[in-house]
């Protein structure tokens, strides 16, 4: 049965090490401010935004009826889908699939604006931030640095092998590929990991060469419909609230679903979604983001957000 006994783990001195690792960060926007413009830190690659709706379900139990989900309604929202990085579309990447919910209502107030980030990714193979922020200043470091950094970091490069395994496993599409939050967030006084369930079950194999193609063309045929689900926290060894690399041993529960309308590409609403923020952060306060990882992507957002049109 779902628990309230969670628990987070702070490090010691962890504002003073989140603070440290935004630096990386900055680096990278650099580089690619350099390169290919204003953008962001990370997942600067948008590939489409959408119009959605979120309906909140009906007869939830009670550990689920929180924050936006405390009553049955139907939400505004907006929807970025994005690559990690430049690559082409048939590349390996860690895709994003990210949520604004508008205009929602919470037991505490009104017209709150609640964001989820999701990626392909059900898992994180790291110990914490201090080895995502390795993984990065791997990826901005020159050739030769980077390659005495994995010599020397043995662990490191472990991380990173075993990431890139899991970012290598096919991506069918935004339509047919199910997407998670990898962190907990709360849900009122329990936690909870999220899981977008896919809209469709029917593969286009060339998908991967154009996702937003092949995004659109399902969506000039008829609407499609996502299933929002959470997985609460039981206990520490079954559903470890710090541990990102450990998949959680509970039932899911739809709370939610994303209705996606039929709609063609919107150059306005694109260029609308590319300057917003899509911040987990950006929460109603029933539903914080929880876990160390989280709180170091804070400080990283923030910085992000500062210098996303910053000179090169």
């Amino acid at each position: 049965m779902p628990s309230t006994q969670w628990r987070e783990v702070l490090l010691p001195d962890e504002r003073t090490q989140h603070a440290e690792q935004v630096h990386v960060f900055s680096e990278l926007q650099r580089k690619q401010l350099k390169k290919h413009g204003p953008g962001r830190a990370l997942h600067r690659n948008q590939v489409a935004a959408l119009r959605a709706v979120l309906a909140v379900e009906d007869s939830l139990p009670d550990h689920a009826r929180q924050g936006i989900f405390a009553a049955p309604a139907a939400y505004e929202a907006q929807v970025r889908l994005s690559n990690g990085n430049f690559s082409v579309d048939r590349a390996p990447d860690i895709r994003g699939f990210a949520i604004k919910v508008l205009g929602a209502s919470t037991p505490s107030s009104a017209d709150v604006e609640q964001n989820f980030t999701l990626v392909s990714q059900e898992t994180l193979r790291v110990s914490g931030s201090a080895d995502v922020v390795a993984i990065v200043d791997l990826s901005v470091s020159a050739p030769g640095t980077a390659l005495r950094k994995a010599v020397t970091q043995p662990g490191l490069t472990r991380s990173a092998v075993a990431n890139v395994r899991d970012m290598v496993k096919p991506f069918s599409g935004f339509a047919t590929h199910d997407f998670f939050s990898i962190m907990p967030l709360t849900f009122g006084d329990y936690a909870a990991r999220l899981k977008l369930c896919a809209a469709s079950t029917t593969i286009n194999k060339a998908a991967r060469r154009d996702l937003a193609a092949d995004l659109f063309a399902r969506l000039a045929d008829g609407d499609l419909e996502y299933r929002l689900q959470a997985q609460f926290f039981e206990d520490e060894r079954r559903t470890p609230i710090e541990d990102s690399s450990v998949p959680w041993d509970a039932p899911w529960l739809t709370v939610a679903r994303l209705h996606v309308p039929r709609q063609a590409p919107d150059p306005a609403l694109a260029e609308a979604v590319e300057k917003s923020s899509f911040n987990p952060w950006i929460a109603a306060k029933e539903h914080r983001p929880l876990g160390e990882l989280m709180r170091a992507r804070q400080a990283a957002y923030a910085v992000s957000w500062r210098n996303r049109d910053a000179a090169p």
